[in-house]
């Protein structure tokens, strides 16, 4: 009998109706033969409101505590899901993430996941139960509760569908699967009906919320098929698979906010190597995932997310303190991204997207470059235009040698 893991982020379950909604759909799943593990994040905004309730009692939270509190939000999902699933007469139990065998590394609010032990999902599969997963939580090998850090709930349910062999892993959220850019952003936006893991990972990199970057990373090891589906109205999907799309032209266009930027300058003893290695040293012992990290002459350069980071202004203030006139902060940074096979190995396209950029009158001020992505900072008032020139002039615009 086929394992198929089903996700079903916060909007999915974000009130007693749709929390009955997904049991049905889970339970029509079940009929059809199949064994299901579901994974659950927490209801609605149930995670935002324990960030702030965190701030209300302390302006730097410590991360293990709060790593304890943010995962309370997924287990009254979880449990509310079996109840619902039970409900229905259908048997369910549910797992936090530790129970169901998520090993992660030490690092709090943004755990990586180091191995998955599913042993005790797959006795209950055994017994004919559907499985219900906590997700965006684990387990240190310190036995220290551990959330993945934004969209961990996706890793979650990728990670356990390699461990089980599933036959696929179904991503469902408010959207219908994976577009050329953001509909609310760029009324042209297309559907893609599949994508590859490489330009998924890009997009979801550099800013995309349909999908996690390190899940999508966990099924492309494994060779787990996405489907990625609207809970309401599943007639799209978007397919992540080998190959995806066809490979010439662009997948797609996308804008990251709440980015900031500190720039390292040297004090005139050791250089660029001292001026890197401080910086280095600060993300290490504050154990901060940058966005980006580059090295000039005399400097070096950091931009960091909110995405990646819950506590990103305690960490700011950090390092100002730190390194005081060395340091140099743009809190006010947006990027936009073109991802497509190939696009960053040809030169004449970043030349076409600078142009647009400069026809649409966004100040550039910096600029990545991959051979899947061409990237470029501007201010977020700027970031909706620049998305939507970038999406007219490479996917609208019948595209030019990729």
């Amino acid at each position: 009998m086929s394992i198929i893991v089903q996700k079903y982020g916060g909007s999915s379950v974000a009130d007693v109706s749709r929390l009955g909604q997904v049991a049905q759909m889970v339970a029509r799943t079940r009929e059809a033969g199949h064994r299901v593990v579901v994974v659950v994040s927490a209801m609605g905004d149930t995670t935002d409101e324990l960030i702030k309730l965190a701030h209300q009692v302390t302006d730097e939270p410590p991360r293990r505590e709060l790593d304890m509190l943010l995962s309370a939000g997924e287990r009254i999902a979880m449990a509310l899901l079996s109840m619902a699933i039970e409900r229905l007469g259908h048997e369910a139990i549910s797992f936090t993430g530790s129970q169901s065998g998520i090993l992660t590394n030490d690092r709090h609010t943004n755990a990586r996941i180091l191995d998955v032990r599913p042993y005790r999902v797959q006795d209950e599969l055994e017994r004919d139960r559907v499985v219900i997963i906590a997700g965006y939580q684990g387990v240190s090998y310190r036995r220290e509760i551990t959330t993945l850090g934004r969209g961990g709930t996706d890793t979650t349910a990728v990670a356990m569908a390699a461990a089980l062999g599933a036959e696929r892993c179904e991503i469902y959220s408010d959207v219908d699967g994976v577009y050329s850019a953001d509909p609310r952003v760029v009324a042209e936006a297309r559907h893609l009906p599949e994508i590859s893991y490489e330009e998924m990972q890009e997009l979801s990199l550099a800013g995309a919320k349909v999908l996690n970057a390190q899940a999508v990373e966990f099924a492309r090891r494994a060779g787990i098929v996405i489907y990625a589906r609207a809970t309401v109205d599943g007639r799209k999907e978007t397919r992540v698979v080998v190959g995806g799309r066809p490979q010439k032209g662009v997948a797609g266009v996308t804008g990251a906010r709440d980015l900031v930027q500190l720039h390292l300058g040297g004090d005139g003893a050791g250089g660029d190597g001292a001026t890197y290695g401080d910086l280095a040293d600060a993300l290490r012992e504050w154990d901060v995932t940058p966005t980006r990290i580059s090295q000039g002459h005399h400097c070096a350069v950091v931009v960091l997310s909110g995405e990646l980071c819950t506590d990103l202004d305690s960490l700011v203030a950090r390092f100002e303190a730190r390194f005081g006139d060395r340091l140099k902060v743009d809190r006010d940074l947006g990027l936009a991204s073109v991802v497509g096979s190939g696009i960053g190995r040809n030169p004449r396209n970043l030349t076409r997207a600078m142009g647009t950029l400069q026809g649409a009158k966004v100040d550039v001020l910096g600029l990545d470059t991959s051979p899947l992505r061409l990237s470029f900072y501007c201010r977020p008032r700027d970031l909706d235009e620049a998305v939507r020139a970038l999406h007219h002039e490479f996917v609208e615009i019948a595209p030019e040698d990729e």
